[in-house]
């Protein structure tokens, strides 16, 4: 939902195409094949650009095979250069490739300390696609940052429980997405690689895993429910 404004910061900035990286997904109302063809087209021309750098389904619902079809036709064009999925976790990911002739290269999944997809990541290790997490800190989810475990390494390491929880993505070699409009905050997020979490550290945020308690999963029929009826549109007067 922020393509027109993305399009004009890349025209603006001063910085060369080639130096960007530029992602952005297909939505649950553009599923299907000519409905996504349109989205394509639409996002390229919203973002003033020749080609994307990555493209993503957003969630695994609708038509995502006639989705992906015409994904595959941009990337074959050059008007894509990389395809990913979101939100899929390993039995769907195993039945989405034994369906399509070109592999993602990302998973987007939401993940963080209550919700470690332990293995859905082993799963696509063994296929050589990559873990992206969104969400680390489960949507700003206070009771992760009071967490008692998380606050103990924290302070043995004398660094936020949001740094913590992004050492320990990075540690298990996860691709981790942050968003703030805070620049002290941008600063503390990459503040991570003075550190390394131990055996034991890693282990103890193991035990933290707890998928049913997660408040928003997409195996739940009611979330299900929710996205599917979600209808985003752009303002092309903006």
């Amino acid at each position: 939902m922020n393509e027109i404004e993305v399009g004009k910061a890349i025209q603006n900035c001063g910085v060369n195409r080639e130096d960007l990286f530029i992602t952005t997904k297909l939505w649950v109302q553009d599923a299907g094949y000519e409905k996504s063809q349109k989205a394509i087209d639409a996002a390229l021309q919203r973002l003033q650009l020749d080609y994307i750098d990555l493209l993503l389904i957003h969630e695994p619902m609708g038509d995502i095979y006639g989705q992906w079809k015409a994904m595959e036709e941009a990337y074959h064009a050059g008007n894509v250069r990389a395809l990913d999925v979101s939100n899929m976790y390993a039995a769907r990911l195993m039945d989405f490739l034994m369906h399509v002739n070109v592999k993602p290269v990302i998973n987007q999944i939401r993940t963080n300390p209550y919700f470690q997809h332990q293995d859905t990541k082993q799963f696509m290790d063994q296929y050589d696609i990559v873990h992206e997490a969104h969400s680390p800190f489960s949507q700003g989810n206070h009771q992760l940052f009071e967490n008692e475990i998380l606050l103990k390494i924290a302070s043995k390491h004398h660094k936020s429980v949001g740094q913590i929880i992004l050492r320990w993505l990075i540690q298990r070699g996860i691709v981790t997405l942050t968003r703030t409009t805070h620049l002290f905050r941008m600063k503390e997020n990459m503040d991570i690689f003075d550190f390394c979490l131990t055996d034991e550290d890693m282990h103890q945020i193991s035990l933290l895993d707890d998928p049913q308690g997660n408040t928003f999963d997409n195996r739940n029929p009611n979330v299900v429910k929710r996205i599917c009826l979600n209808r985003y549109h752009y303002d092309e007067e903006k």
